[in-house]
């Protein structure tokens, strides 16, 4: 007897909602958790080709946690493009300044590149406190593994 494999479709799935408290857990483990709950890959049905996973708040993202040296020692490059255009901001100076960029980028460096990455991205919302506008969608507050 020959086993089916189940090609999920878009359709198949029924997105939740989930609230992530970003506060004093680390900036690694945190991004890998909710790239795995954006993905779908905690789903039994995870198609790799089909948008499949579920939308994320992160609050609090101000509070998040760096290990070690990594405030004075980790840095964040921009190039514009032109000479001289190359922008370099601690990790200190994106907790205080630019918290969301800082988780956002950490959890896009782990989704996959390409059309289907971008689509997935666009189901994360980031906050700096812990106000959000995403009552109506009646969020679950999801307590992570770590």
């Amino acid at each position: 007897m020959q086993r089916q494999t189940t090609i999920a479709k878009k359709t198949d799935f029924a997105r939740k909602w989930y609230i992530i408290d970003a506060a004093n857990k680390p900036l690694g483990r945190l991004a890998s958790e909710v790239a795995v709950i954006l993905q779908g890959k905690d789903k039994p049905n995870y198609t790799p080709n089909v948008d499949c996973g579920d939308f994320v708040i992160i609050i609090n993202a101000k509070q998040v946690g760096l290990s070690g040296n990594k405030v004075k020692n980790k840095f964040y490059y921009n190039v514009s493009g032109y000479t001289g255009g190359l922008r370099k901001r601690s990790a200190g100076v994106m907790i205080d300044q630019y918290p969301c960029e800082m988780i956002e980028r950490s959890v896009w460096g782990m989704l996959p590149k390409g059309r289907l990455g971008r689509q997935i991205y666009k189901k994360l919302f980031v906050y700096e406190g812990s106000e959000h506008k995403h009552q109506a969608q009646q969020p679950e507050v999801k307590e992570l593994k770590f």
